[in-house]
């Protein structure tokens, strides 16, 4: 956070900010839950000559597609909303995705999916979730990792019910309706919470740049953007893998969007969880601890699960932390940039994770191709990126302790005592300003040292 950046008022910590939590949870179950059910209609178009010529690559790609163009679009809708404000950029994203899943209807070719289910329903869930996920951590203070985790739970609530939905739509209506009848129910539900849902960028007086290249003289923004590149490589494989993976060592069909639905059912669980004890714990240490699990639970769970119980088990328990990025990312980035600097550093996060969430499930595949059809290797590279994320993160933590100390001793006072968000001190003596010895912990030491961060 800059030295004169300022929080204009305090966040009232509830309210009518719990109705923002529902109508933002309800969006990202419409959203990222709804583009978790692509797992099902992966796997469907992987069994079934449904496009003439298409690859299992091409069917990849339109998944990745999905996520990245919503990335892609972060800088139109952080603009849209600092020009014609947020309830703007929500009815865009309204009308995208309501579009995306009534054109998928009527396409007959493997482009014309590219365009509706890949960039179209991107464009949508981009809108709706720039447009979205920073009104929740404007609301609160002390519950601000709560409200975010149930926010984002939403999406792993969809899942579950969407990974069902479809495999079920498709096999009693066929391909064509159940992308009708997706579109319809979005287009209803999204509406209203979009005309619902209120922001407070006037009130912390916001900033809504969409690039701000001041943010990339930090090294501790770096870091962040590691980490989040590393999550995404890892998460993107597990979430559109685990169905087809199934099939692949003997599961039926259904039996896959089972697993599927189930693993949104270990998200929707564990994000609030998650958001909770981070409030006690520390945002970073709780993000930076869960997503090791995420990659140990790869590494030991998935790598040896072939049967449908074990696999059931592994859906819940890696799906409890799998998303943990999403259920902790604007929390653990106001703790890092700063309320004001949020939205503009998000936006630039989004546009860096572009790149692994359009190539990872298609590095995946080729790694499954070149290991003839076994997922072993796939496994390996998420649980990796996992664990890489993870330890990225924790240099963040070791970097913002040292911060904290320095504010300390310009207050006068204890690390405990500072607040990670604004710097201010509480109970603090008068800002004094830094001595001629001050100086921080080693950096190694501060890897080591417990602090609630």
């Amino acid at each position: 956070m800059r030295p004169d950046a300022k929080v204009v008022d305090e966040p009232p910590n509830g309210g009518y900010g719990w109705v923002c939590v529902a109508c933002c949870a309800t969006i990202n179950a419409h959203t990222w839950g709804l583009n978790s059910s692509y797992a099902v209609f992966l796997a469907y178009y992987l069994a079934n000559d449904v496009y003439p010529s298409a690859t299992p690559l091409s069917y990849a790609f339109i998944g990745g597609l999905s996520i990245s163009q919503a990335l892609v679009v972060s800088p139109v809708a952080t603009a849209t909303t600092r020009i014609y404000g947020t309830r703007t950029t929500l009815l865009l994203g309204v009308f995208f995705e309501t579009l995306s899943f009534i054109a998928a209807s009527f396409t007959t070719r493997i482009w014309q999916l590219f365009l509706t289910q890949g960039v179209c329903f991107g464009w949508g869930m981009g809108f709706l979730f720039v447009g979205s996920v920073t009104v929740t951590p404007q609301w609160f203070t002390t519950r601000r990792s709560l409200a975010n985790a149930t926010s984002s739970a939403g999406s792993g609530i969809g899942g579950l019910v969407y990974s069902l939905a479809t495999q079920a739509m498709i096999r009693s209506l066929g391909l064509p309706w159940a992308f009708r009848v997706l579109g319809i129910v979005a287009c209803v539900v999204n509406f209203t919470c979009s005309m619902l849902v209120r922001d407070r960028n006037k009130q912390i007086g916001s900033s809504q740049l969409s690039f701000d290249y001041r943010l990339f003289k930090k090294s501790e923004f770096w870091l962040l953007l590691a980490f989040g590149f590393l999550s995404m490589l890892g998460y993107i494989v597990l979430l559109f893998s685990l169905p087809n993976y199934a099939r692949t060592v003997g599961m039926t069909a259904k039996q896959g969007s089972i697993i599927g639905a189930v693993l949104n059912l270990g998200q929707a669980l564990g994000r609030p969880p998650i958001g909770y004890w981070s409030d006690s714990f520390g945002r970073v240490n709780m993000s930076a601890t869960m997503t090791f699990l995420a990659g140990l639970f790869c590494l030991v769970i998935w790598m040896f699960a072939k049967s449908f119980g074990v696999l059931i088990f592994f859906a819940i328990v890696g799906g409890s932390v799998a998303g943990t990025f999403w259920a902790t990312v604007a929390p653990v980035y106001t703790e890092i940039m700063g309320l004001v600097d949020l939205p503009s550093s998000l936006s630039i996060t989004w546009l860096v994770l572009v790149l692994p969430t359009t190539f990872s499930e298609a590095i995946a595949l080729e790694i499954v191709k070149m290991n003839g059809g076994t997922y072993t290797g796939a496994i390996l590279f998420a649980g990796f990126m996992y664990v890489g994320a993870a330890g990225i993160l924790w240099m963040v933590r070791a970097w913002k302790i040292g911060d904290l100390e320095e504010q300390a001793a310009i207050l006068d006072t204890s690390v405990a005592d500072i607040d990670p968000v604004n710097g201010q001190g509480v109970g603090a003596g008068g800002e004094k300003g830094l001595s001629a010895g001050f100086k921080k912990s080693n950096f190694v030491k501060r890897v080591v040292m417990w602090y609630k961060v």
